[in-house]
């Protein structure tokens, strides 16, 4: 009796040790996608659980964590690859990409998470001066302006110049010394000027948003947040003024100096129409910056990152990729519901 039990015993455990294990993981991120000649291409875009179907050409799935894989179909059959995660692309710490039409997220990775920001903090400033000074407005330049760390244009505290070559200068060349001069000049001290950056920044969406310096220099107390950038940039650039100026890969001033735009992605990135680059020891690499390609627009905000350049061109491609497919989703579901609508 007793051998009985024991062999019923270890035949429970084994049966137990050999079983199927239960069905989870990747199956919730990554469905298995057949199709045969017979069945129409579908697009299946699952997140979280949830899952909607319409007709179409693609296939996309939504990860869990914001990534999307996606195969396109020929015949019933798979012909693509699956797009590979951005998160493993990329070194930024945060990182948030925008629809800039709309505002709305594509993508976003501790969008939320307050850094120094470097000179992407300089939208502000340039912003601002533009909205507080004339173009040929005489700018002084005070000893403490001269005497700011590089990135600078070397300005003399003997000399005055224009509103305007000072702007060019902020928002081009990233000058630390003309972003002070001007700060000086439009509130009184630089401190004063970086309390209406903070105050703009509240009024323009940026909530996590404190400047203490008109500069971006690392401060203690300065915060700003990938999607506070983001927000930011989205809405200055739809100043014509501040988007013209912006957009030029060199410009001279009234005084002959010519400036050199720091945004190299003007030139390396297909569909870049102006965006603002930093760099500080506590911040890393920084940057904030608009793309169009067609009759999409986007927005791409970095920080903390230690491979800028790459990174901004995978957000990029993944950024418009990632628009493309969820507008064909809404196309195919508004398409679907109207056709149930007028069957009803």
């Amino acid at each position: 009796m007793n051998r009985l039990r024991v062999s019923v015993f270890f035949f429970f455990i084994i049966c137990i040790l050999f079983s199927p294990a239960h069905p989870v993981s990747h199956a919730a991120q990554i469905p298995v996608l057949t199709a045969t000649a017979k069945q129409k291409p579908a697009i299946a875009v699952r997140s979280a659980g949830k899952s909607i179907s319409a007709s179409t050409s693609q296939i996309i799935t939504l990860g869990r964590k914001g990534d999307i894989r996606a195969v396109k179909t020929r015949a019933g059959r798979a012909t693509g690859s699956y797009l590979p995660s951005i998160r493993k692309k990329i070194s930024a710490r945060s990182a948030i990409v925008i629809d800039a039409r709309t505002g709305d997220t594509i993508f976003a990775k501790n969008a939320d998470v307050p850094r120094q920001p470097a000179s992407t903090i300089k939208i502000l400033t340039g912003m601002i001066a533009l909205k507080s000074l004339k173009e040929k407005e005489t700018i002084k330049v005070s000893q403490r302006a001269s005497r700011m760390p590089r990135s600078k244009i070397y300005l003399d505290p003997r000399k005055t110049y224009q509103a305007s070559d000072m702007i060019d200068a902020v928002l081009l060349a990233s000058a630390n010394d003309a972003s002070v001069a001007l700060a000086e000049n439009i509130a009184g001290s630089e401190k004063e000027f970086a309390e209406m950056m903070t105050l703009r920044a509240r009024l323009w969406g940026a909530k996590n948003t404190v400047c203490r310096t008109a500069t971006g220099l690392t401060a203690r107390g300065q915060q700003s947040t990938a999607r506070d950038l983001a927000q930011l940039f989205r809405h200055v650039m739809q100043d014509e003024e501040f988007a013209r100026r912006i957009n030029r890969t060199k410009v001279r001033t009234s005084y002959g100096q010519v400036l050199t735009n720091h945004n190299k992605a003007l030139w390396r990135i297909k569909g870049a129409v102006g965006g603002k680059t930093g760099y500080t020891n506590a911040a890393r690499q920084t940057y904030v910056g608009m793309f169009t390609r067609g009759s999409d627009s986007i927005v791409v905000a970095i920080m903390g990152s230690e491979t800028m350049w790459d990174d901004l061109k995978h957000l990029v491609e993944y950024g418009f990729k990632r628009k493309q497919q969820i507008q064909l989703v809404r196309a195919e579901t508004e398409k679907k519901q109207k056709k149930e609508a007028t069957l009803n």
